[in-house]
Formats: C-alpha cells, structure tokens, sequence
C-alpha cells in the first residue's frame, strides 16, 4: 500500500481543509446564521456539491478504467473533456438568464421573495461547476502518473479567495459580503483551473492533450466513449451519498426555523475533515493501483490493500467519531462561537455535529470497499446502493425532522450511511470482509475504542470547565 502518497494527499486535504475552517470561521462572525448566511450557503451548495463529487473520486472512477483501458488515451481525453465542458458551459448561460428555478428547486420551503434575493448569486456560484469539471478532469490524468498533491492542495487557493473577500468586506452589509463571496468562488476556481496547467505542463502531459486534439478525427473511440457514458451517471450517484445526503438536508432545511441550514452547513463542514484526510484520501490514492492490478488478473494484490487499508481507516475513523461526538460541543465553541455566532447557534450546531459522527465510520470504510465496484465496472450496481442508502435516509428525515429539527436530518443521513455499508460489503462479497475482521485486529481494535472513549470523556469534562470559567 502506498503509505508515502496516501500521507501526501491526507497532508495536502488538511490544509485545504484548515483554510477551509479558517474560512468558515470568518464567515460566522461576519454572517453569524443568519437569513443572508442561509442564502448564500444555499446558491453555494450545489456547485459545492458537485466540487466534491467530482474533485473527490466520482469522474475519475468513471473516466480512470476507461482512460487505462483506452488505446488512444490523448483522443479519448480530448473527446471526453470537450463533451463536457461544453455541455457545462451552455447550462451556465442557461442558468445565468433563469436562475429562479434551481433555486427555487434548492430551497423549496423558501418564500418568493427570499428566492428572487438568492436567485442572482446563484447564478453566480453556478460558474464554478465550470471550473471544478476542469480541475477535475486534469487532475485525473495527474493521479494516472501517481501524483496527487496539487489537487489536494488546490482548494487552498479557493479557501484563500473567499478568506480575502470577507476581509475587504467584512464591515460592509450583509448583501454585499454575500455577493462578494460568490465571486470570490470564481476566482478561486480560476487559480484552481491554473495550478493544474501547470502541473500538467512540468509533467509533460500536456502532449497527451496535444496529440489527442491532432488525430481527434483520425481514431475510432466510439466503442471507448460508450464504456464510458454507461459508467459515468452510477459513478456520479454510486460515489456520492454523503454529499447527496447533505444536499437533501439543506432542502429539507428550508422547512425548518432559519438558522438551521447554517446549523448544518457547519457541521457538516467538521463531520466531511476526517471523511476527507482519512477516507477519501486514502481511497483516492488506492484506486489507480486497484483499477490495473484488476484489470492485469492480481486479485490477489487488489484485497491485500483493502485489508491494510481497512484496519487503518477503521482506526483513524472509529477514533474521529468518538472525538466528534464526546468533543462536539468543545469544538464547535473553539471553531464558530464568536461574532454573530451565539451560544445558542454553537449549542445547535454541536448537537448537529453529533448525529453526523454517528455515520462517520460507515461512509469511510464504504468509501473503500466501494472502489472494488468501480475498479471491477460495476458502476450500476454501486448506484443502485447509494439509492437504496438515499431512500433510508430521506424517509429517516422526514421522520425525525419535525421532533429533532435540524439534528433529526443530520441523524437520517447517519441512519442512511450505515445502509450504505452493509449493501456495499454485501455486493463486495461478506465473505472477503468476514477474512479480514477474523483477526487479532479485531480486539485491539475494540480495546483501543474503549480506551480512546475513556479518555475522550475526561478530556470533555476538562474542557468543558474550562468553556465555562
């Protein structure tokens, strides 16, 4: 297992994930949980979203197996990022001139009037879609050449953008901080788009873009481009759940008192560090090696990873989750509570966080077996799944929302992630998983989880005291 590049990417998603909480704590003392923080997470949450389907594994475990397995790799690159971008680029325009329906779709419970005041600045963040694809794109054929810190470094530079925004107008009104923060993501994704081509170029695999665009008309790759349509759309969904799951909390949200979309937002900014450093990390850096050790017959190899790979995760999960729920208070008071932040938005926050730590160590380890499905082309089925995963948690939601407000939302996505492991490891095959837990692993694993629990309890009480004088 490749330790050096799994610890590089973890190392290069920390960073971008503390000036990503740098970022969020400016936002609160600035915006607090407000109607103007509620509109602007709002236009921003789906071009969030789809930055962290596609930047954290969804396109590359469609365009991966099909790009290794390719006979012309610069055609079929070349074929597949102008499909796309011009697509993306024709539904940006679409949006710019009618951006009244996504959102209103975004933010159902809304009144018309808050719709139209959050249309504008959806149509703003909708162009960063443009730039992630780009980013996303390129950074696939860097992890094909095993190299995978300037991604997981890039989204510093969208942090950094954002982080300057709220500093030059952090004195200004509401509106206009909301608005300079939505142009502030599209700079960010410029510098993205930048870094990449850089790399690309120091890389030399700017040639294979050359050549592809050469003899674009010269090579048949239809057979390639139809391997690829029909693993694309399960990838997207069969990869997503815990970002699907966030993006119909915010939509339910709009039902609930105003505060809670920001409430979740927040949390779940905290609950996605670990899932990001941890799993999504280490499930990024493993794919590759994964998808040619399956596709040259070394099974063997293939589970080999998984089974180290799985005891690490276990470990650094189990004990993030323990940290998540014990310290959710202690946490959410060091990270938001200043400025417009109350005490109060802390406590709801905290009680927010804890519900999603419940899923922590399901959506993890899913993320892992999860790559078995891919690497192997069973894209559909993988997608079948996270719908089955996304059907729990939305009847959970709609459940528990009314009684637990925003919490009951962020305890169904939990419900949902545990749905989703068991059918992953039940497609994967119970009998690999049921291999690798007959281990002496398994006790030191239950007794370091007793441990870090004991010792996570009197940490809280601690500074929990310290909070409070």
């Amino acid at each position: 297992m490749k330790f050096k590049s799994i610890f590089t990417n973890s190392f290069g998603i920390l960073l971008s994930r503390v000036t990503g909480f740098l970022r969020d704590v400016l936002m609160t003392a600035v915006l607090g949980a407000s109607m103007w923080s509620d509109m602007f997470i709002v236009a921003f949450k789906l071009p969030n979203l789809f930055r962290r389907i596609f930047a954290e594994g969804a396109f590359t475990q469609a365009f991966m197996p099909s790009f290794i397995a390719s006979k012309h790799k610069g055609v079929f690159a070349t074929a597949i990022f102008l499909r796309f971008f011009l697509f993306l680029f024709a539904l940006s325009l679409l949006i710019t001139f009618f951006p009244e329906p996504i959102t209103k779709l975004l933010a159902w419970g809304w009144s018309d009037t808050k719709i139209s005041q959050t249309a504008p600045l959806t149509a703003i963040n909708f162009w960063y879609l443009d730039f992630i694809f780009i980013v996303s794109f390129l950074a696939t054929l860097l992890q094909y050449k095993n190299h995978f810190a300037t991604t997981a470094l890039s989204t510093i530079l969208l942090n950094l953008s954002m982080i300057t925004a709220l500093l030059i107008y952090m004195k200004q009104d509401p509106k206009s901080v909301a608005y300079a923060l939505s142009f502030a993501v599209l700079i960010g994704g410029f510098f993205q788009v930048l870094a990449h081509l850089i790399t690309l170029k120091r890389l030399t695999l700017h040639k294979i873009l050359i050549g592809g665009w050469k003899y674009r008309d010269k090579k048949n790759i239809k057979e390639e481009e139809k391997r690829f349509k029909s693993l694309f759309l399960p990838s997207i969904l069969g990869n997503s759940a815990p970002q699907l799951a966030a993006f119909i909390d915010t939509f339910l949200a709009t039902f609930l008192i105003t505060g809670s979309i920001s409430y979740l937002f927040y949390a779940n900014r905290v609950f996605q560090l670990p899932l990001a450093i941890i799993a999504i990390a280490t499930a990024t850096v493993l794919f590759p090696s994964i998808s040619k050790a399956l596709k040259n017959g070394k099974e063997t190899q293939a589970y080999e990873n998984l089974s180290k790979a799985f005891w690490l995760l276990s470990f650094l999960l189990g004990v993030s989750m323990l940290g998540g729920i014990i310290l959710s208070e202690p946490i959410v008071w060091l990270l938001f509570e200043r400025g417009n932040f109350t005490a109060l938005m802390a406590k709801e926050t905290a009680n927010v966080l804890q519900m999603y730590m419940v899923g922590l160590l399901p959506f993890g380890l899913s993320k892992l077996f999860s790559l078995f499905l891919f690497a192997s082309h069973r894209h559909l089925k993988a997608a079948k799944i996270t719908l089955y995963s996304l059907g729990a948690s939305t009847f959970f939601s709609l459940l528990l929302m009314q009684s637990m407000g925003a919490s009951g939302l962020a305890l169904a996505g939990s419900i949902g992630g545990w749905v989703l492991f068991i059918l992953t490891i039940k497609e994967v095959g119970f009998d690999k998983f049921i291999t690798i837990i007959k281990s002496k692993k398994s006790i030191f694993f239950l007794f370091g989880m007793l441990i870090a629990t004991v010792i996570l309890h009197y940490f809280n009480l601690y500074l929990t005291q310290l909070i409070r004088h």
